[in-house]
């Protein structure tokens, strides 16, 4: 008896000192690069250079944000000098990396091999992982493919092993389901989290994990930029700010590296509110979770209903049961809308192909190489599909063939726009601040717009443009709508009274347009006059909101959904809530209405969901 006594407690020791052992290193930890804004790319190259002259730093880690708005040619500059490290860095991309990607979150993988990390280094493990979101301005998500990557990295780890996590976004409610990737951690000995995105060195708490933000590289008004040090001494890890190229300032924020039992924390926390449902008239007829990023809208056929989503795959299912047809792989993410046109259904795929599939059967009708990812959405009129790219084109293909109608390569950023066919133009906005007016028939350019500043995150590309009474309406994100002259391109008003950002859409009858803002506010304003004329204007109540979802109306009900999982539906007459319900935490796409009962719901957590309103 004594001898097994023994062997347990050697073997507790045993364990117990593997994890525990003494150790003494120090990392650099870079935040928030943003290569492509004013000085990011001298004040990486400068710190770079710091970094390589301390002898005793073993790695560097990078918390995201790496570039200012996702262009590969920013993030193949960020690695160049990245590169030029003589120790070993651990990289994962950030919001500004994945919002504004033109290749759809792609080349961050290709550049690096992949966007997580996981290492160990002196007893510790170290795990890196984002929350987006992808394509589509939102919270931060943690996307179903990396939890799953998350729990299969988790279940080989030792309860008692010493991990610290890497994230970009706090881990808090600014990611809309920061519970999941609690739930999974608190069992482990998690020794901290560090984090970046707020661009400053701040103390943080997430649910008793201890958390630490890490300042932007950037020099700001400074004369230069800057970085932390990171010394684990034993059961200690100091964080020292050091200005690039000048002094090391004093310690900061020193945490103690000690096993914490979270799971014996009996706080409720705040958890999302699902009680709107109690009420509402919604009934979820069915859903189905695809496991995958959706940042698209569904397109709907006659009793079929299409989607796409990251892992490649577009898939039918049957608008009466949900049950999957036929899905068809692409070679790249799909965020592009499908559109569906008598027995074809058409979309784009970050393999840099546009598709055409047989309706019916989901078997490939033709594809279309471009040079570049597809994310923009296609409009199919009159047997020619309308298109853009991220190679800086626009094209009209045909429908039965595939064949290059004619293309506009004029573009000086990517599209990701829905185009709007109106008075013989096709009307888009891309990612280089301009909306541009095309000649239909031969894709001769008739005008382009901007808000008289080329600043690219303005661009009103990410609303799809509505048209009525002779008139252009967007919203953009410089938080101004606006009503242009379709044949000129020329302002006819602009207005930042409700500060709007991309969601837009028009009345069935042509006659109201409505806009929503980025608090609480949905508003009509009148398609008629020549002047910002509000008809009504309706506190919802949805709080902040940022996602670009387009209003639409369907016999005299108007549908949006919010970043945080709510649709709503308005009176179009008054504005006033008809309901609401919650699918869920995760972003809402465009919604496919099929009736004012009706509609097809699609989110980025991967679900696709088709409710029944009881009114």
């Amino acid at each position: 008896m004594k001898t097994k006594l023994l062997i347990i407690f050697f073997l507790a020791f045993l364990t117990s000192s593997t994890f525990s052992q003494a150790r003494h290193f120090n990392f650099a930890w870079l935040s928030d690069l943003h290569v492509g804004s004013a000085t990011g790319e001298e004040d990486l190259k400068r710190s770079v250079d710091d970094i390589n002259k301390f002898d005793n730093i073993g790695f560097t880690i990078i918390s995201g944000d790496i570039s200012q708005s996702g262009k590969g040619s920013d993030l193949r500059l960020a690695k160049s000098i990245l590169d030029s490290l003589k120790k070993p860095y651990y990289i994962i991309p950030g919001n500004h990396d994945t919002k504004w990607s033109e290749s759809g979150a792609t080349d961050f993988k290709k550049l690096w091999g992949n966007d997580r990390f996981v290492f160990r280094y002196s007893g510790i493990l170290f795990i890196g992982l984002h929350e987006g979101p992808l394509m589509r301005m939102a919270d931060g998500h943690f996307a179903p493919e990396d939890l799953r990557w998350l729990d299969s990295t988790l279940a080989g780890v030792d309860k008692n092993e010493p991990i610290i996590f890497v994230t970009h976004y706090p881990v808090d409610s600014q990611i809309d389901n920061w519970y999941e990737f609690l739930k999974r951690i608190k069992p482990f000995n998690v020794e901290c989290i560090l984090v970046g995105h707020g661009h400053v060195n701040k103390k943080l708490d997430f649910e008793g994990i201890r958390g630490i933000m890490g300042r932007s590289n950037l020099r700001g008004n400074k004369e230069t930029g800057g970085y932390n040090l990171v010394e684990v001494k034993q059961h200690n890890a100091s964080f020292r700010e050091r200005l690039t190229g000048a002094k090391t300032l004093p310690v900061w924020n020193t945490v103690a590296l000690e096993k914490v039992n979270y799971l014996a924390d009996t706080t409720k926390y705040k958890r999302p509110d699902y009680s709107v449902n109690k009420t509402s008239p919604i009934k979820m007829m069915w859903r189905k979770e695809t496991g995958f990023t959706i940042a698209s809208a569904p397109a709907l056929g006659k009793d079929i209903v299409v989607e796409g989503n990251s892992s490649g795959n577009v898939t039918a299912f049957s608008i009466k049961d949900g049950l999957a047809l036929w899905s068809y792989k692409t070679d790249g993410a799909v965020y592009s809308s499908p559109s569906i046109s008598g027995e074809f259904v058409v979309f784009g795929s970050a393999d840099s192909n546009i598709y055409c599939l047989n309706l019916k059967s989901g078997k490939l009708h033709w594809k279309f190489k471009t040079g570049a990812a597809v994310v923009a959405c296609p409009v199919v009129s009159k047997g020619k599909v309308y298109i853009g790219s991220s190679d800086g084109k626009f094209r009209a293909l045909s429908l039965e063939s595939g064949n290059l109608l004619w293309q506009f390569d004029k573009i000086q950023g990517f599209v990701e726009d829905k185009p709007l066919l109106y008075e013989g133009k096709v009307i888009f906005g891309a990612w280089d601040s301009y909306l541009y007016a095309l000649d239909q028939n031969d894709g001769r350019l008739l005008w382009k717009w901007n808000n008289g500043k080329n600043e690219i995150l303005y661009s009103p590309s990410a609303c799809y443009p509505v048209a009525s009474m002779g008139k252009i309406f967007i919203v953009a994100p410089d938080r101004y709508m606006t009503a242009l002259d379709a044949k000129t391109g020329k302002a006819i008003w602009r207005t930042n009274r409700y500060l709007v950002r991309e969601s837009i859409g028009i009345s069935e009858d042509g006659k109201s347009v409505y806009a929503r803002c980025m608090t609480d506010t949905v508003f009509s304003v009148s398609a008629l006059g020549n002047s910002f004329s509000p008809k009504w204007i309706s506190n919802v109540k949805y709080g902040y909101d940022i996602d670009p979802n387009m209003p639409e109306e369907k016999n005299g009900v108007v549908f949006f959904g919010t970043k945080n999982g709510f649709v709503y539906a308005l009176d179009k007459n008054t504005g006033k809530t008809l309901w609401t319900y919650r699918t869920g935490t995760a972003l809402v796409n465009n919604i496919a209405v099929i009736d004012k009962k009706d509609i097809v719901v699609t989110t980025t957590d991967g679900s696709i969901m088709y409710l029944r309103s009881g009114m």
